[in-house]
């Protein structure tokens, strides 16, 4: 009786305990998680309808769409310069989504001037006049020159691969993203998506370099590209002898075969079967080893301590239920008592998923 007594009470005062964690907790943004910026109580703070808040749901919803965005940009502009070129066909069939991109960059800097921030000082600032110098001071001008509409060069019949060229500026949006990762570092699975998509847009850049670097070696007998056609059977003709690139195996195949050698390179599981015959090309898959080591010590490093994280609270259940059992065991408790206290383990688990809500409570007493 004492001992089930004891529970009871325990388990009131987890009850309790658990309300006054969840009374605390601030607001959850779109993903269900709370916001990685503080979230400082601006309730009673005046400010005007036209001044988004940096943390609410409608803008981290926005934040995601931009970094798709960014990431299409990432992906199409350097394919477009070194595999499509000058083919004028293949330009057309994405200029909407060029132009919808574009259209998404210039919102996004109208966004940016009525959004607020989080000052050195850790205060929220919603002057208007603030959030315009704070923005022009920093990133501004890199937002205005990814915005900047290059498709209406062709109207001015400006070369496509001049147009493409100019492109390649709006990658500098990418240094955004090393700010959302630093906003949402605190969720797991946002942060391992991240890091696989930035390691799968590094080979995807690297496999551009490498066809270009074998479309300027055509000219040499071993060029890679040569096996590949012959291989492929699509070989590469040639034209008043010199090596023409007009013909041979698709746009499609060779990306693909590109991709997977420098995929093949970066996670150091190469079979050999692409390889590199020139100079150029061996100084180059030299650079991409070295940065796939690089690269494979510092994502996946990452993402074990990130995995490990995401599953520690199933490994603490596990590791305390053990510990319960055994006590349980050395102890001789009867049938009855060995169910009641499993239960009572399993009841406050499912309640407060292993928080100790005392040590929560005492070191959030003064927000209570």
């Amino acid at each position: 009786n004492t001992l089930h007594d004891g529970l009871v009470e325990l388990n009131g005062s987890n009850n309790l305990c658990v309300l006054n964690v969840l009374l605390s907790c601030p607001p959850q943004n779109v993903f269900g998680d709370p916001p990685a910026l503080p979230e400082y109580k601006v309730a009673d703070a005046k400010k005007s309808k036209f001044i988004l808040l940096h943390y609410s749901t409608f803008k981290a919803g926005w934040d995601w769409l931009i970094l798709l965005a960014t990431f299409y940009v990432a992906v199409t502009v350097p394919y477009n310069v070194c595999f499509i070129g000058d083919d004028d066909d293949l330009t057309r069939s994405t200029t909407v989504s060029d132009i919808a991109v574009e259209i998404l960059f210039i919102i996004d800097i109208v966004f940016n001037f009525r959004t607020t921030y989080v000052s050195k000082s850790g205060q929220v600032i919603f002057n208007a006049r603030q959030i315009c110098v704070h923005y022009l001071t920093t990133w501004f001008i890199i937002d205005l020159v990814a915005a900047l509409p290059f498709d209406l060069l062709y109207a001015f019949k400006v070369s496509v691969s001049v147009v493409h060229l100019l492109k390649t500026v709006r990658l500098l949006r990418l240094l955004r993203l090393l700010q959302k990762m630093d906003r949402y570092s605190q969720h797991s699975t946002v942060v391992l998506t991240l890091l696989m998509s930035m390691f799968a847009l590094l080979a995807h850049w690297m496999a551009c370099i490498w066809y270009i670097i074998g479309k300027m070696e055509m000219e040499h007998l071993h060029a890679r590209l040569h096996p590949l056609g012959k291989r492929l059977e699509s070989p590469y003709y040639s034209m008043e002898g010199v090596n023409g690139t007009g013909s041979g195996p698709s746009i499609r195949s060779v990306y693909v075969a590109s991709l997977y050698f420098t995929l093949s390179s970066l996670t150091s599981v190469g079979f050999g079967n692409v390889s590199a015959n020139t100079d150029t090309e061996k100084i180059f898959s030299i650079c991409v080893m070295l940065i796939g080591a690089l690269m494979h010590a510092l994502v996946f490093g990452n993402v074990t301590a990130i995995i490990q994280r995401m599953y520690s609270r199933w490994s603490q259940y596990h590791t305390r239920t053990k510990d319960l059992k055994d006590f349980i065991r050395v102890h001789h408790l009867p049938q009855s008592l060995k169910q009641r206290m499993l239960e009572y383990f399993q009841t406050t688990w499912s309640v407060n998923n292993g928080i100790d809500c005392n040590e929560v409570s005492q070191a959030h007493a003064h927000f209570m």
